[in-house]
């Protein structure tokens, strides 16, 4: 049973999971297609025909949409406070949110696999990692991300992506480990302790490749959900600094002018939930075809 499990997982991959969730469903299709054109879009930012994120006249201060006033300002999406145009500040934005949700993924995939394999297969180590996904788990997302930011000091990009990082990785541990425990004493692993392989060998060579697709179905539903605490962060004041363009950071500084303006801030507003409702999309999908094979 255990090596027919072994084999059932090894044969899944990202890509063709992926494309047998995209393949006969709308919904999907149009949402892949969706975050590829976001990326694709705010990769080209610097080539597109559109002003720097932070170039600005006064003058120009909260100028309503173009395609409402229709008044040939070129400003498509309108201004901010500082006569700055959303359209650009929202496509140099996703550069910014989607590489931090991207960069604390990859890194939080990477720790907690890890952690999680050598928790299900070491036994000496399993006690010691998982007291403390308990102790992490113990206190609530939004609580330790504001306790890690206030003791790393003034917020960064990267101080960001330590702080998602540290928060990520116990859900990959977690599942990781109940798919290794299961694994350790199929016929395979069985196999290769008797004929002495390492465990480091076990663990990256024979167990890796059983858990890396379940790995990278939590992934694509874990980025979302950075996506939206980056915003979370950045609208506090702990994200990115304020000199940055970023969408959690457009939606702090249009909340100060929504009863002048109401576009500084529902721009960006649409901008993220269209990007996390698109993922949590793909993600649901991908993670439902893992389950059912």
């Amino acid at each position: 049973m255990a090596e027919g499990i072994t084999e059932k997982i090894t044969e899944k991959t990202f890509f063709s999971a992926l494309l047998k969730a995209v393949k006969n469903n709308k919904l999907v299709t149009g949402a892949v297609i969706y975050l590829v054109l976001v990326i694709v879009v705010s990769m080209c930012a610097p080539i597109l025909p559109i002003s720097g994120p932070n170039e600005g006249k006064l003058i120009n201060s909260l100028t309503p949409p173009s395609f409402i006033t229709g008044d040939g300002s070129g400003f498509l999406f309108g201004t901010d406070m500082f006569g700055r145009d959303i359209l650009s500040r929202i496509i140099y934005g996703a550069r910014t949110s989607l590489s931090i949700a991207l960069l604390s993924t990859a890194l939080s995939m990477a720790i907690g696999t890890i952690l999680g394999m050598v928790a299900g297969y070491i036994r000496s180590m399993d006690m010691l990692i998982s007291r403390i996904v308990d102790v992490q788990l113990a206190f609530p997302p939004i609580v330790l991300a504001i306790v890690i930011v206030a003791a790393l000091g003034s917020p960064s990009a990267a101080k960001l992506v330590v702080v998602m990082t540290i928060r990520g990785w116990v859900g990959y541990t977690r599942i990781v480990r109940s798919l290794v425990l299961t694994l350790r004493e199929s016929l395979l692993i069985e196999s290769s302790r008797c004929i002495g392989c390492s465990k480091a060998r076990i663990i990256f060579i024979h167990l890796l490749p059983n858990v890396i697709s379940s790995a990278v179905a939590v992934a694509i539903i874990q980025i979302p959900q950075f996506i939206i605490q980056e915003a979370s962060l950045s609208f506090m004041g702990l994200g990115i600094p304020i000199s940055q363009p970023s969408w959690g950071g457009m939606l702090q500084q249009g909340q100060q002018v929504i009863y002048a303006a109401w576009w500084p801030i529902v721009f960006p507003a649409i901008a993220i939930s269209s990007i996390v409702f698109a993922g949590i999309i793909v993600g649901n999908k991908v993670s439902s075809h893992f389950e059912r094979a």
